[in-house]
């Protein structure tokens, strides 16, 4: 399986390098995995949706 790093998922995805770690630390990318203090993530990864946004109600 090809991986990415955290900086290429942060390019890719639009969103900041830190963003993309906590989203590997509470498991919400599918197959991410911590190899010694570093982070890979499946190349073709889905990017989480932002559950910190509220949904707007028209």
């Amino acid at each position: 399986m090809d991986y990415i790093t955290v900086k290429e998922a942060s390019e890719k995805w639009g969103i900041s390098k830190r963003r993309v770690q906590v989203l590997c630390v509470q498991n919400r990318i599918d197959g991410a995995e911590k190899l010694g203090t570093v982070w890979i993530i499946p190349k073709y990864a889905k990017k989480p949706d932002d559950k910190r946004k509220k949904s707007e109600h028209i």
